[in-house]
């Protein structure tokens, strides 16, 4: 329940790199490092439901725990996979559909900053979130 809440982007770091990796064009990597993102996160059980809000676009995604379900991130790559908890932290394990390439995301509070980290290729970026 601990990511329970608003959270506004703070900083990134490594996250032009990641996105490079990704194969996100030039122009859609100078907007997404400064996407205004904000994250509301709703926990109940094992169902989550978190609402991204950013200067792009606006989404609600609803998942279980251990369940697979479809995504698309904000530059259109379509992933599928599942969110885990482990300990205290969440972990998604995601495939994206156009390559077959795993992506993993990470989500754990750091004191009082949500931390989402992305592995994508051996590229790590992070993604720091102050409450809001």
């Amino acid at each position: 329940m601990a990511f329970n809440g608003t959270w506004k982007i703070d900083r990134n770091e490594n996250y032009e790199k990641f996105m490079e990796a990704m194969g996100v064009n030039v122009m859609k990597r100078k907007l997404g490092a400064h996407d205004n993102l904000k994250i509301t996160i709703q926990q109940d059980g094992n169902k989550f439901t978190v609402k991204e809000s950013s200067n792009f676009r606006n989404i609600d995604i609803e998942f279980t725990l251990g369940v697979n379900f479809e995504y698309s991130l904000a530059d259109g790559t379509e992933l599928s996979g599942s969110w885990n908890m482990e300990g205290n932290k969440l972990v998604g394990t995601f495939t994206r559909k156009d390559n077959g390439k795993a992506l993993t995301a990470y989500r754990e509070i750091v004191g009082d900053e949500l931390v989402q980290t992305y592995v994508y290729e051996g590229v790590e970026a992070k993604r720091i979130f102050k409450r809001g």
